[in-house]
């Protein structure tokens, strides 16, 4: 079966740095697109970020642009979002994603889901 591990989430300071990371298994890691999309409390699921297979595009929403970063490491079947300069809103759950084919930002159509990693900044 697939699965997919998020780890790295904890509780940081606004202004902090944190990297979450995912853990793929039961799939070809370098065929799929991986997705990252947080859901904080009371509000629906959001895109956070994607990455090409190979890692060579990428794409964020505008509310985490220029503070996170996604990159993937074929070779260990894991993705990781970095991310810098957090707020308070920043705080949800964190859950990464596969699909065979890219979705657009405002799609959480993807065929594979993390059990997600709970990320927490106060002010």
């Amino acid at each position: 079966q697939v699965q997919l591990v998020e780890s790295g989430g904890g509780l940081v300071r606004a202004g902090g740095s944190l990297r979450l990371s995912c853990a793929a298994s039961g799939l070809t890691f370098s065929r799929y697109y991986m997705g990252w999309f947080r859901q904080a409390p009371g509000e629906e699921r959001e895109f956070v970020g994607r990455i090409s297979y190979r890692g060579s595009s990428t794409s964020y929403a505008d509310s985490v642009k220029g503070r996170f970063t996604i990159s993937r490491d074929n070779a260990k079947n894991t993705v990781y979002l970095h991310m810098n300069s957090l707020k308070p809103e920043d705080t949800a759950v964190y859950y990464c994603a596969a699909d065979l084919n890219i979705r657009g930002s405002g799609s959480t159509s993807y065929a594979y889901w993390g059990q997600g990693t709970q990320l927490a900044v106060s002010s």
